[in-house]
Order: C-alpha cells, then structure tokens, then sequence
C-alpha cells in the first residue's frame, strides 16, 4: 500500500474547501455552481473520495462512530469496560431517525458525491478515473442497499437537476451495480494507450494497477451475488454471473484492499479507525481505546475453539482476558476497568499509519467458499481450500502466523470437515475474520443466515434479536420526505435478500 504520499492530505484538505463551499445543497444534489468540484482537477478528487470512503467504514476525522461502531457492537465483539457510558443506544438498539446517520449522510454527500464527478468526465483520457468513479460508487452502494434497501440510485447525484431523487427498489439496484462493475472493466479493457492519463501517486488503493482495480470489480460482484444465494431464485442468475466474471479472466482479489492517502502519527493525519479508538500523536490512548473491550461470549468463543487470533483481535492483560457482558449495568466497584479487560488487540490496532480495510481478503476467499459449497460452478478451488484460504488470510493479517493447527482441529465451525453444517462454518470464520475490521459484513450475513448461531443479544435489548437494518435519517425525511418509503421495521423488515 501507498505510505509515503506526502501532497494527499493537502489536496484533499483543498477539495474538502471546495467542498464545503456548495455543501449549501442537499446531499443527495451534486449542484452546479462557481464552486463545484468539477472545477477541481481528477487528480485531486481521487484522493479526498477515497479518504471518505475510508471514514465511512471506520470512523470519521472528527471522531465520529461509522460502520465499525456500530456493526461490532451489533454482532456482540464489542462491550464496554467500567467507568464509561459509552454505547448506551447501541445497547438498547436504539433504532430512531438519528441514529448513526452519518452513514447515509456521508455516503451521499462525501463520497458518491465526489466519485460521481469522476463518472462523469467526458474526456477519453480521464477513462482510469471514470472506471474507478463507477467501481467505488458500487461498492457503496450496495453497502446503502445492504443497511436501508431502498434508496435513492438512479435519480441520485444529478446535480441541480433533481434535489428530490425518488427511491428505487433495492432489488433492482442489485442487478445494476452488476451492470455497472461490468461496464467499468470494459472501459479499463478498452482505453486509448497513447492518450490515457495514468493513474498512478493519486491513487490511495491501488496505486493506479489497473489489474487490481479489475480484480475489485469482480470481488464487489461476488459480494453482490454472494448476499443473494440464501434466496433460491435467484441461482440461475448468480452463475451466469460467475460465468462472465471467469470468462472476464482478471480473477478476484488477492490481498486486504486498503485505503491509505498517507496516513501518519502526525496531528489531522492519522488513520481515522486508529485516532478514534487508539491513540493521538503523542501516544496517549483515546477515550475510546480505554471504554473498548471484548465481550466475554466472544472471548469464551475464541479460548473454548483454541483460536490464537484471540491475542491479536484483543489486548491481553497481565491478569488474563476478560470480558464484559454488553449492557451491563452496575459495575462490581474496581472490577472490569479498562486496564483489567481486554481492549482491541495488537492485531486491529497496528499504528496511526495503518491502512483503512474495506474488503478483507478472508472475506473474498469465504465467499468463494459459500459459492463453492452452494454448487455453483466457475469457482477457483474447492469450498474447503478456500475455507482454510480465508482462515489463513485472517490469520495473516493480524500477524498470528500459520493457522494449518488450527483449522486441522476436530471443532465444529472450525475444522471443514467436522463441521456439522459447512454453511454455518463459513459464516462464522467470516465473523471472526472480519471481527474490528469490516464487521458490516458479518451483521448483513447474520440478517440472512441466523449464523453465527447462538450470538446473544444486549442486556439492555427490549427485543429478543438485533436490527436487521437502520431507519433512513430525519435530514432525509425533511429533505425529500415525499420519496422517502414508510420506514419499515427495524427488527423484523429484513432486506430483499434475507427474506
């Protein structure tokens, strides 16, 4: 990954300005004005796009709770140590129209935003730029689908033309960010060589390999066609698309994909899920890092299947791991402080320079294994290597070295073969992997398989199971209350794919 980017930050500390400037604007409305980011070279754009992308999935630069807040506490790896009040509506499940609304918000108005400029570059040359507009708008699109369902897509980012886009159906977004992942290679595919404007330093992913943004491309789909195999219907379709996506030849993923625009231990330049939960520059341990900690169920779960990751997900103390209950109230006094549970581990907190991980390669290898299992066809290896893949690229990327003992065990839900139910091990060995990193995903695999089985819920919990989705924002409904659907159940609506 890209370390040593030393203009990132100030460029996208300008276009951040530029930004701001038309943020008078509704989100949803990429307006055309003296100020607009069009104005802004591509170049410039890149970086700050994808700097927004990273905030989204791990917190913000102000501090604020993203997609790893709240989807680790919901999927039970996070509780909170003795002496904060930290996560009190994420206890209660506390679902309402404010509740984490800067995942739609900043959705809309960061990122889409600034990568729709990018798709709509006319100029030939800028075809790197535009494919990759188009690649990362999938990618968080679906991410909107997958924790909302319908929303607004085809109407969305038109400029001033429609400040009140109407809301599509999230089936039907589906098929096309298909569409879209597929146009986006062939337009890499199908660039003019002498005249194409290379994409290179101002790429915070790939580094402007054009290969690995193809291989993304295809990692996105089988992200997309994964969430839908628990439905039945849709079987013929997922292989045709596993099909195009063989014959496409540029394969999957095959390392973490990260986000780094030069992340530093400097003031302002710290990776964002490390400012918040780690430490500041001078070495301090946040608020965060200190009210953080393991959940005794997941600790319990880690120690009883010998699984090594448990000293690397979580920091051990010298008096051994411990966890705490989520929503307990009444603290046994000096019992469960921070310095006597187990806080985020050296594996999750590597340094402020870290990479933000949008998609783990564990993951990719575990949906390849639920394609496999499922009978489909096309798929590179069979479901138990890629099984075994996915435990060894998490073991990897925290650093706790070969997992062959490990998976070798005679454990359900570990060893492949001694697994009572092959489905249910995949979908837990993706909750572990993920576990602090992109933790989205295993609350979304939880709403449509029930797996990991057994997860407890909250103490606080006036419902006897987590949010299948969270409501669409009261800034929404103000803003374009006419379009926005009845907010469905938060506890019962589950997304299209997951009924």
């Amino acid at each position: 990954m890209i370390k040593n980017m030393k203009n990132i930050f100030k460029y996208t500390n300008l276009l951040l300005v530029i930004l701001l400037l038309a943020s008078c604007d509704d989100y949803l409305d990429v307006n055309t004005d003296p100020n607009n980011p069009t104005t802004v070279s591509p170049e410039l754009i890149l970086p700050a796009a994808q700097k927004y992308t990273g905030e989204i999935i791990s917190a913000s630069d102000e501090g604020a709770r993203r997609y790893q807040g709240l989807a680790n506490l919901f999927m039970y790896n996070w509780s909170q140590s003795n002496g904060f009040n930290w996560y009190p509506d994420e206890f209660k499940y506390l679902v309402t129209t404010s509740f984490y609304t800067r995942i739609f918000e900043q959705s809309y108005y960061d990122a889409l935003k600034a990568y729709e400029v990018l798709v709509e570059l006319e100029d030939t040359k800028y075809d790197y730029y535009k494919a990759i507009g188009m690649i990362m708008q999938a990618y968080h699109f679906q991410l909107l689908v997958d924790t909302y369902g319908d929303i607004p897509y085809s109407e969305a980012l038109q400029r001033g033309g429609n400040a009140t886009p109407a809301y599509d159906d999230a089936q039907t977004i589906y098929d096309d960010l298909i569409v879209k992942l597929t146009d986006a290679i062939a337009i890499i595919d199908n660039v003019d060589d002498a005249t194409i404007e290379e994409v290179e330093t101002e790429d915070a992913m790939f580094a402007g390999d054009m290969t690995m943004w193809k291989q993304f491309a295809n990692s996105v789909k089988l992200r997309i066609l994964t969430r839908q195999m628990s439905m039945g219907t849709r079987d013929a379709y997922i292989q045709t698309e596993l099909d195009e996506i063989a014959a496409e030849g540029s394969g999957f993923i095959t390392a973490d994909v990260g986000i780094n625009p030069g992340y530093a231990a400097e003031e302002g330049k710290q990776n964002p899920f490390w400012n918040l939960y780690g430490y500041d520059p001078a070495g301090t341990a946040e608020m965060s890092n200190n009210a953080t900690c393991a959940t005794d169920y997941i600790l319990d779960y880690l120690s009883s299947t010998n699984d090594p990751r448990i000293d690397y997900i979580y920091e051990e103390p010298a008096t051994g791991h411990l966890g705490v209950v989520q929503g307990l109230l009444g603290y046994p006094q000096g019992q469960l402080t921070p310095a006597l549970v187990s806080n985020l581990g050296p594996g999750i907190l590597q340094g402020a320079d870290q990479d933000v991980v949008i998609y783990t390669l564990a993951e990719c290898y575990f949906n390849l294994a639920e394609a496999a299992y499922r009978g489909f066809s096309n798929i590179p290896g069979s479901a138990q290597a890629n099984y075994e893949a996915g435990i060894q690229a998490s073991f990897d990327y925290l650093g706790a070295g070969s997992a062959s003992t490990y998976y070798s065990q005679t454990i359900d839900n570990v060893g492949y073969n001694f697994s009572t139910d092959p489905l249910e091990a995949i979908i837990t060995q993706k909750w572990i992997a993920t576990n602090s990193i992109t933790a989205e995903q295993s609350w979304f695999d939880y709403n449509r398989t029930d797996f990991p089985s057994g997860l407890p819920i909250s103490l606080l919990s006036s419902t006897p199971d987590r949010p299948v989705r969270l409501y669409y924002p009261a800034s929404e409904i103000s803003s374009n209350g006419a379009n926005v659907p009845a907010q469905p159940d938060a506890f019962t609506a589950k997304i299209f794919w997951a009924n």
